[in-house]
């Protein structure tokens, strides 16, 4: 769990208790959605059928018969001493090692410039990704309209920060029987000078949000007003007070993040303010369930008017991509917001959705993708930890597309298949981010990032992208050998020299301790000075 989370637990202030008087306050919308359709008729909403209700067992059942698989290959234990546990020895990790070619096109072609990767190679692996593995976002997805619910001035740990809480509504007129709402979290450097860079980040553990407050005359006024009151029970308090004619009975709550990284660093979110940064916090299990049982409720079920997906359609993964996407329409009108330099990062399986994230939606500048393993930046056929099989089982299929589970086919009309029969994998999802800023973070088995998500297999498919890096002029991964013989470095000494960047520190299943080593890598390709850089010229 992300260290900062706690931090953003505030103490309950006494100002809490005025919060009506913040009632009148005024809520700033924004739409993005064309004029809504007139509501259906009563008798029109009647006629829609209710969201189908599974488990998770069931609806994978659903898939399965859809796709005509009567067995699946059971995925590996994560308890060594089962028989059937994973495999950790690298003499057995590759059963498949021939990838599919970047830069060879479908027919055989090589893709030797710019313009054919853009033109021609780049469609073929968005579609093959599409079809095979995370599936498609239908068409007919509905608007989202935002609303600035509130906004204020703080402080986290001294630094003056301004903050906004957010809320995309998404349509549901169509089908009233589901609701979807996007919360989101905005907090920005009240000290950085211009637009700032902005990173998007899927939050785990509690969501942080400030205190809502009164604003600083509201505030005077209820000091003011309770001397008042205090004087006139207790008169002998007036010569205090007038010894002290400016001190506030009630202060202003402080943002504290007390608790620091593993390293000793700050909290992420204190770095990143530290820096000039600003950041958007978005739990993405609030827009679609982390669980099979949700595929037919949140913005999946509401697009499906509550039915089980068809087996091309869209997993979790790519609607938690899509509430990132929608989260940057907003930014893309905050005029405090550089909204040509907004990132996106995750750790753990939401590594996995800001990798998909940023693959597939090419305004987003930079990642940072943290331990995101199988179904992130792990090669899907390697055998080492976490399986393909295990994506494909009950308790992980609804991150992906359900033609992903043929994959993992032990019987099925269309005959068995295996990890080397598909023709895509995850070094050509990094590569779909090209030229584009990708930091690819890991941290040690030995400190809990375990040896499950296959830390190798994440640096195998970063080097096996970096060709698509430099034929568009961008500078991959520095290392010698293939992506089969290629070393990794040692822990804490990262390849942060191109555009696409590598490193594997001494934490655990966090980002946490790369965050520093991010924000000076990713200032220094977008020519950003924050205020301490500028303050001390």
């Amino acid at each position: 769990m992300r260290p900062a989370a706690a931090a953003w637990a505030p103490a309950k202030p006494a100002a809490a208790a005025c919060a009506p008087m913040l009632a009148g306050a005024l809520a700033a919308v924004l739409t993005f959605a064309a004029p809504r359709a007139p509501a259906a008729t009563q008798a029109g909403r009647q006629a829609l059928p209710p969201p189908v209700t599974f488990t998770a067992e069931q609806d994978h059942g659903n898939m399965m018969e859809q796709l005509g698989i009567q067995a699946l290959r059971p995925g590996a234990s994560g308890d060594e001493n089962d028989p059937d546990h994973a495999n950790y020895d690298e003499l057995l990790a590759n059963p498949y090692p021939a990838l599919p070619d970047p830069l060879r096109l479908d027919d055989g072609g090589k893709v030797t410039s710019a313009s054919a990767w853009w033109r021609q190679r780049r469609p073929q692996i968005v579609a093959a990704l599409e079809d095979e593995v995370y599936g498609h976002i239908p068409e007919g997805v509905p608007k989202v309209t935002w609303q600035v619910t509130a906004m204020g001035k703080e402080s986290l740990q001294g630094h003056p920060i301004a903050y906004k809480r957010l809320l995309g509504h998404v349509d549901n007129s169509a089908y009233p029987a589901i609701s979807v709402d996007i919360p989101v979290t905005l907090v920005l450097p009240v000290a950085a000078k211009g637009r700032v860079p902005v990173l998007i980040m899927f939050w785990f553990g509690p969501t942080p949000v400030p205190p809502t407050e009164p604003n600083d005359r509201e505030l005077g006024e209820i000091n003011g007003a309770l001397r008042s009151a205090l004087e006139r029970d207790d008169p002998s308090l007036r010569a205090a007070f007038r010894g002290a004619p400016g001190a506030a009975l009630i202060s202003r709550s402080q943002f504290s993040a007390l608790r620091r990284n593993a390293d000793g660093d700050p909290p992420s979110i204190v770095e990143l303010i530290a820096a000039g940064w600003g950041f958007a916090v978005l739990d993405p299990t609030i827009v679609q369930a982390d669980n099979g049982a949700g595929l037919t409720r949140g913005i999946i079920g509401l697009t499906n008017k509550g039915q089980p997906r068809a087996p091309d359609q869209w997993g979790a993964l790519r609607a938690w991509g899509w509430a990132a996407s929608r989260t940057l329409d907003y930014l893309e009108t905050d005029p405090a917001v550089d909204s040509r330099h907004v990132g996106i990062e995750g750790v753990s399986r939401y590594g996995k959705a800001a990798l998909v994230t940023m693959a597939f939606d090419t305004r987003f500048a930079m990642g940072l993708i943290g331990s995101s393993g199988r179904g992130g930046a792990a090669l899907l056929r390697r055998n080492f930890g976490e399986t393909l099989e295990n994506l494909t089982g009950s308790g992980e299929y609804h991150w992906m597309a359900g033609n992903f589970l043929r994959y993992g086919a032990a019987k099925a009309a269309s005959g068995p298949r295996n990890p080397g029969d598909l023709g895509v994998d995850s070094h050509e999802l990094i590569a779909l981010c090209a030229p584009r800023l990708v930091f690819i973070s890991y941290g040690l088995p030995e400190m809990g990032d375990a040896k499950w998500v296959d830390q190798r297999g994440a640096f195998m498919a970063t080097v096996a992208a970096s060709p698509v890096y430099r034929l568009l002029g961008a500078q991959g991964l520095d290392v010698a050998g293939s992506y089969l013989s290629a070393q990794m470095p040692p822990v804490n000494q990262g390849l942060l020299q191109g555009q696409l960047a590598w490193r594997q520190d001494d934490g655990g299943h966090t980002d946490a301790p790369n965050m520093k080593y991010f924000i000076a890598w990713a200032d220094r390709f977008i020519h950003y000075r924050g205020p301490r850089e500028s303050a001390a010229e």
